[in-house]
């Protein structure tokens, strides 16, 4: 088992990608988008390809669980990741909250390269 000092240090990047519309292609990219993340020495933590396995966002009282948790998540992230060209209300709300809480964001096309840094 490796210890701590063996471990590469890696960032904890937050995945922010639609989820709502179309479901399965935007459940889809968010898993290429962390692929991606993964494969760039960062850590993916990606709210939308977990919390919709036991919330059910059909259910606004259970989708603000999940957008409660993701925040949390958020807030404990190194910088927040956000892909392609479309910011759906969710996503604008997760890139206000890391402006406020000074996260550093990095935006990626919808095919993953990064475009712009804050």
């Amino acid at each position: 088992m490796m210890n701590n000092a063996q471990l590469n240090q890696k960032d904890l990047v937050y995945i922010c990608s639609p989820y709502a519309g179309d479901v399965q292609e935007n459940l889809h990219r968010a898993r290429m988008y962390s692929r991606f993340a993964a494969f760039h020495n960062a850590i993916p933590v990606t709210p939308h390809l977990l919390y919709p396995q036991f919330l059910q966002d059909a259910d606004s009282a259970e989708r603000q669980i999940g957008i409660e948790c993701g925040m949390t998540l958020l807030s404990l992230c190194d910088e927040l990741w956000v892909f392609g060209d479309r910011i759906s209300k969710g996503m604008a709300a997760e890139i206000e909250y890391a402006k406020s809480a000074y996260i550093p964001i990095r935006y990626f096309a919808l095919v993953p390269r990064e475009v712009k840094a804050e």
